[in-house]
């Protein structure tokens, strides 16, 4: 440390070349009260200027490291230094000095930092991993932020894109994710900031557990049919309207019973409800926008609260289906209009807006939201979407919002 603060000597003697007035200071110790205030007392009597700063505690440790401005001091780096030697004991840290102009790296005049959530199964070597990804797409991680939920880790970067193509950059961060089985998902950091006020799902493989026309096949005894044409819809090989007027076709004569049963037993995607509870204890308003049926958005609306439920409605006489659907049809387009109506109506910016959903028909609700999450979905959702999570990963959600420390305070 000596040499250190010779060069702080020997600026104040006109002999140093380097801007040795701005030092980083950083201290780790055993956390407590007042403990930013005692370390901060002198430096501040002595006119020192904190001119940047980050503090945290880590399991019980604390962590703070500032960038201090000496310029205008009435004491030198190497006389604070003696203090803090002198201080260390009473106040339970070890410290160290540096002189930031020796450690600098090169100042970009413009940067593009997104926020890169990462979630997975917890394991040793995953935070590395996740900057080996980084570092082998050109992408500088400049903070990162770490939450442990359960087995469940939470990584939050803020990476610096301007090296790179950014397009080109987050395509690949996504894909070498995918390959280690990480969950990823990638915001502008201006856009991630704007606060998020209403989240919209879809609702078959994402809210409920399974395709319910599926199950309606399987009572009617055309599961086979329906379950191709419904795979064609979901990769996008068939439009979204014929397919769905070919199922519901397949389905006439079945009595209004079996969909009756089918909607008392809706089991839902694994954490669905607990975020769904969450998510509105904090404020948000909630939206269900299916290209399934009415039948069945209306039972999940009184069963978890949502504010708003679109779907299309099955045409019912005499107890039994028609065949046919009444009024338009809610497709890829209707969805993705919905997310402007809604916008419109709570008089928020779609960028306030975050949407949910995992097939070819959310691509336009994915892409008009101002973060849209593609969930247990179809590549060709992922491709349009800012990110995907994985059927168990969906309350990691909360990660992703920035709401992870709001949901330990709830009960």
């Amino acid at each position: 440390m000596a040499s250190i603060f010779a060069n702080a000597a020997a600026k104040r003697r006109g002999k140093c070349l380097l801007n040795d007035d701005l030092w980083v200071i950083s201290f780790l110790g055993r956390d407590r009260p007042g403990l930013i205030r005692d370390i901060l007392d002198e430096p501040a009597r002595q006119n020192v200027n904190i001119v940047d700063m980050d503090q945290r505690v880590m399991q019980g440790i604390f962590v703070m490291t500032v960038v201090a401005d000496f310029s205008r001091a009435h004491i030198s780096a190497s006389e604070l230094q003696a203090w803090m030697q002198r201080k260390a004991e009473d106040l339970s840290i070890q410290f160290s000095v540096l002189p930031l102009g020796q450690y600098r790296g090169r100042r970009k005049t413009k940067k593009s930092l997104h926020v890169v959530t990462i979630l997975a199964k917890d394991r040793p070597g995953i935070i590395r991993d996740a900057a080996d990804v980084a570092a082998r797409n050109e992408v500088n991680i400049e903070r990162a932020t770490v939450t442990a939920r359960g087995d469940l880790i939470s990584i939050e970067f803020i990476m610096d894109f301007s090296e790179c193509d950014k397009d080109d950059c987050k395509t690949k961060l996504k894909k070498d994710c995918e390959l280690l089985g990480l969950d990823v998902v990638i915001q502008d950091l201006s856009r991630s900031r704007k606060e998020k006020r209403l989240i919209v799902f879809d609702m078959d493989m994402t809210i409920v557990d399974f395709e319910i026309i599926n199950r309606l096949a399987g009572c009617a005894g055309v599961d086979e049919q329906v379950k191709a044409i419904t795979e064609k819809a979901m990769n996008g090989e068939m439009d979204f309207k014929e397919s769905l007027r070919q199922r519901v076709r397949l389905l006439k004569g079945m009595p209004e019973r079996d969909l009756q049963e089918i909607a008392s037993d809706l089991r839902l995607t694994p954490g669905s409800e607990e975020l769904i509870h969450h998510l509105k204890h904090v404020g948000y308003k909630i939206a269900l926008i299916s290209g399934g049926f009415t039948y069945f958005t209306d039972v999940l609306k009184e069963q978890l609260g949502f504010d708003y439920t679109f779907a299309n409605e099955l045409e019912i006489e005499n107890g039994y289906l028609t065949g046919e659907i009444k009024g338009e049809i809610i497709d890829a387009e209707a969805k993705g209009g919905i997310i402007y109506w809604l916008a419109e109506k709570e008089n928020i910016s779609p960028d306030s807006i975050v949407a949910v959903g995992d097939g070819a028909n959310d691509c336009l609700m994915i892409k008009n939201a101002g973060l849209g999450v593609a969930f247990n979905a179809k590549e060709v959702l992922k491709k349009v979407s800012d990110g995907s999570l994985s059927r168990e990963n969906l309350l990691g959600l909360l990660n992703v919002l920035g709401l992870a420390e709001k949901e330990r305070d709830l009960p």
